[in-house]
């Protein structure tokens, strides 16, 4: 995001200062950030690791920790609880006691999201060193979906160098990293957490467009199918959304077109939240904005759960462990 973005964001979750877990301890990257987001004030951070190994890292880069909470899951005061917590919840697939702990501290992401579904914790960020999967696997085994939502998706926060699409620049991209293919209704619960994520984050007035390779009715297909059926449940759940489709992406945000494809739509030409109508259109759309197009992306940030998580790239810079912390307490302000 571009500096003064960041720095808004920073301020709000300052004024709120929310307890984020980074389970990640033993990566310097991560430890860098900790440091950052403890010596600045912004969120009230918990890394989790063996004390003398962060302490060391920190020291081999020359990272001041003094403000940073260490914790050690082998320590911590709420090790049993947090084991006993999982147990409960995996014991009707099976999991004995004793495997629950070892699933628990063979990966620290278990650990942080059992922190935060018991309050421990307001969030937690993964994902430098755990895949997408490791991380939305253990947010959906420790935490609970919100009903409306009804299911776990993620979205990024985009800031385009060319401030004519989207808000200023600013666009949000879903779902990027869960859900393959998504039926109408996981569709919809993706639409419908990615505009709260645009308007919580940043006061903006989300403008959705459901998008395909067809423009209201130019094609046909069962993917377009799926797309209007979502319509229909979003329409229904939230009337007062801007949302519409199917759109083609110029249709969706470029003005010109729009007029020429869908002059009557309240979206097309300047949409700031697209959503994609699968993972690989997803995925594929942000790795190519952030390469080719410059643009900042931040997340993804996992939605649809009842407390606040959210994932990393395992190429991340320090920086986007930072900005994802931020955006991860600034959601948790509004819970």
């Amino acid at each position: 995001m571009s500096m003064n973005r960041v720095l808004a964001l920073r301020e709000k979750a300052k004024k709120d200062r929310k307890k984020i877990v980074l389970p990640e301890g033993e990566d310097a990257r991560v430890v860098k950030a900790a440091a950052l987001l403890a010596n600045e004030g912004i969120v009230d951070v918990c890394l989790l690791g063996k004390e003398d190994m962060v302490r060391k890292i920190a020291a081999k880069n020359e990272i001041k920790i003094d403000k940073v909470n260490i914790q050690d899951p082998a320590t911590h005061d709420k090790r049993e609880e947090i084991m006993d917590m999982y147990f409960e919840l995996r014991k009707s697939k099976g999991l004995t006691r004793e495997e629950a702990e070892k699933a628990v501290m063979d990966n620290l992401v278990f650990y942080a999201a059992l922190m935060t579904r018991m309050g421990a914790a307001d969030g937690f960020v993964a994902g430098a060193s755990h895949t997408t999967s490791d991380v939305a696997r253990a947010a959906i085994h420790c935490l609970k979906i919100v009903r409306e939502i009804g299911t776990v998706s993620s979205a990024f926060i985009m800031e385009m160098p060319d401030p004519s699409f989207g808000e200023n620049g600013l666009l949000v991209y879903g779902d990027c990293g869960i859900v393959p293919y998504p039926s109408a209704r996981q569709l919809s619960g993706i639409a419908i957490a990615s505009s709260d994520l645009m308007r919580k984050l940043f006061g903006v007035e989300p403008r959705v467009a459901l998008l395909s390779y067809s423009t209201k009715g130019s094609a046909k297909g069962q993917s377009i199918d799926t797309i209007r059926a979502a319509l229909e449940r979003i329409k229904t759940k939230r009337p007062g959304l801007i949302i519409d489709g199917e759109l083609q992406v110029d249709a969706a945000m470029v003005p010109e077109v729009a007029k020429r494809k869908c002059p009557d739509s309240p979206v097309a030409g300047k949409a700031n939240v697209l959503i994609f109508p699968n993972l690989d259109a997803g995925n594929i759309s942000y790795k190519l904005s952030q390469r080719l197009a410059n643009a900042r992306a931040v997340g993804p940030i996992i939605q649809g759960l009842d407390k606040p998580c959210s994932d990393l790239s395992r190429g991340c810079s320090w920086e986007d462990v930072v900005d994802t912390a931020v955006v991860t307490a600034i959601i948790a302000q509004g819970i």
